[in-house]
């Protein structure tokens, strides 16, 4: 057996940090996101403009949390061009981005 078939799919987390300079041009972003986003089997969990930080530098802009069922899954909805697209109006349309994917535990068995 392959290792790729012995580690079991993990959920990923995705946690993506940004400020809306152009909320028009975000919005058209915001538009096509989550039809992409269903294409991958992912789920949003939420969103903040107002997270409160316990450590570190403070937070600006907002937060967004969502998740797919495995890290092929993200790195495919990442990659697909029809997200590449609508990604154009997120960079038009902010500043400070920082997303990030973090893998969530395996199944207990």
């Amino acid at each position: 057996m392959s290792e790729a078939a012995e580690t079991p799919d993990v959920p990923v987390f995705m946690i993506a940090r940004f400020e809306v300079t152009d909320a028009d041009t975000y919005r058209q972003y915001e538009k096509g996101f989550f039809p992409i986003l269903k294409r991958y089997d992912g789920q949003f969990h939420t969103f903040d403009d107002n997270v409160h930080v316990f450590e570190g530098d403070p937070a600006v802009g907002r937060t967004v949390v969502f998740q797919f069922p495995s890290e092929e899954k993200a790195k495919a909805w990442y990659n697909d061009p029809d997200y590449q697209a609508i990604a154009e109006h997120r960079w038009a349309g902010t500043t400070n981005t920082t997303l990030i994917m973090v893998h969530g535990l395996p199944p207990r068995t």
